[in-house]
């Protein structure tokens, strides 16, 4: 039984009329899904100094697996759209890939351990996702009104921090669809490996990468938030007073990415020629874009750096020329503003500021 539906393309180009399952094919077999490994599962990405390319390689980028990798064959893939939907749909891969298929290059992070929120970390990376349009696939089911939340459940299961896990289960306010949200099954032009979501994956370009659930297999639209641990339990930061820092004692979902920088070069501990004319520089990142860089030496004032302009989702170069004046030790640090006006943090956060040792000779 099949449903017809309205493709609305993301051009403006006039709708056509495609035909999807309801309902899973009938006298298809699916098979168990396997874990390997069936545990969490991590590798880490490239330190700093070594994110010398725009791109990350697949090789090189971040790796985090919760509860195991699912190996799962290409053709026993399905995704399901439900919750407050009027018309419900099951998708195969062949029906996902008939789809127009839409590109975007965005800066991937880590946010971190959930087990320890507020260490900073620098487990990021750039790359260019290929899929289709969240919002294309929505707009064919045609999500009641009352829909606000899109939960998105991943197809691996097991245990985490002594926690039993049905599924690892994430959700996006349902506004958020519109900023280049994907069902992607492309990264850097190849198809998808295992550990970074093979078949396919959500991919929620702004928000940290534990909001873009690997191994995709459900997409249900609902009035709340999802009542999984990945929503309520862990990922959630508390809400503090602007400025006492203060809790509040309310918390906040760890969706958008905080603005955030890193100096590439120089490297950690490399030395440097007295009054000799370097190039410091980096990359820099936020949800909505950054809007300026500085540098400091010491502790001392802070520079404006050149900075490139935003391009969509993906982080941006910044630079500024030093000659350094003194011997001795000298440690450089960078500080990312936001498009927003929020200003990376100096300590106590995630996205706290990162510095650099040098040695001037």
């Amino acid at each position: 039984m099949c449903s017809t539906a309205c493709r609305i393309s993301p051009t403006g180009a006039p709708p056509s009329v495609v035909r999807f399952a309801k309902k899973e094919p009938k006298g298809r077999t699916v098979r168990p899904i396997e874990l390997d490994p069936q545990q969490f599962f991590r590798r880490l990405p490239l330190a700093p100094h070594q994110m010398r390319d725009r791109l990350t390689r697949v090789e090189d980028a971040i790796v985090l697996c919760h509860l195991g990798v699912p190996r799962i064959a290409l053709e026993d893939w399905l995704l399901v759209i439900d919750g407050l939907v009027a018309s419900p749909l099951t998708l195969t891969f062949a029906d996902l890939a008939r789809l127009p298929r839409f590109e975007v290059t965005s800066v991937h992070q880590c946010a971190g351990s959930p087990l320890q929120p507020t260490e900073p970390t620098q487990r990021v990376c750039n790359v260019k996702w290929g899929g289709v349009r969240l919002a294309d696939i929505l707009s064919m089911c045609r999500p009641h009104t009352a829909a606000t939340y899109v939960w998105s459940t991943g197809a691996d299961f097991g245990r985490f921090d002594g926690v039993s896990v049905d599924a690892y289960v994430k959700d996006l306010p349902i506004e958020r669809v519109t900023s280049d949200v994907l069902v992607a099954y492309e990264m850097n032009d190849a198809s998808l490996t295992p550990e970074h979501g093979f078949p396919v994956r959500l991919v929620v370009p702004g928000f940290y990468g534990t909001n873009s659930v690997k191994w995709l297999t459900r997409l249900t639209l609902a009035e709340a938030r999802a009542p999984s641990p990945f929503t309520t339990r862990w990922y959630n930061d508390p809400v503090v007073q602007n400025e006492s820092e203060s809790p509040t004692g309310l918390t906040a979902p760890v969706w958008s990415i905080a603005p955030q920088s890193l100096i590439v070069s120089p490297a950690p501990n490399a030395t440097t020629a007295f009054s000799e004319e370097i190039e410091i520089w980096g990359w820099a990142w936020a949800d909505g874009g950054v809007q300026a860089v500085d540098i400091a030496v010491d502790g001392g004032t802070w520079q404006s750096a050149k900075l490139e302009m935003a391009i969509r989702h993906a982080w941006q170069r910044f630079a500024m020329s030093w000659a350094p004046r003194q011997r001795g030790s000298a440690t450089l640090a960078s500080r990312a503003t936001s498009a927003s006006g929020e200003q990376q943090p100096a300590s106590g956060r995630r996205n706290a500021i990162y510095s650099v040792p040098v040695t001037v000779l």
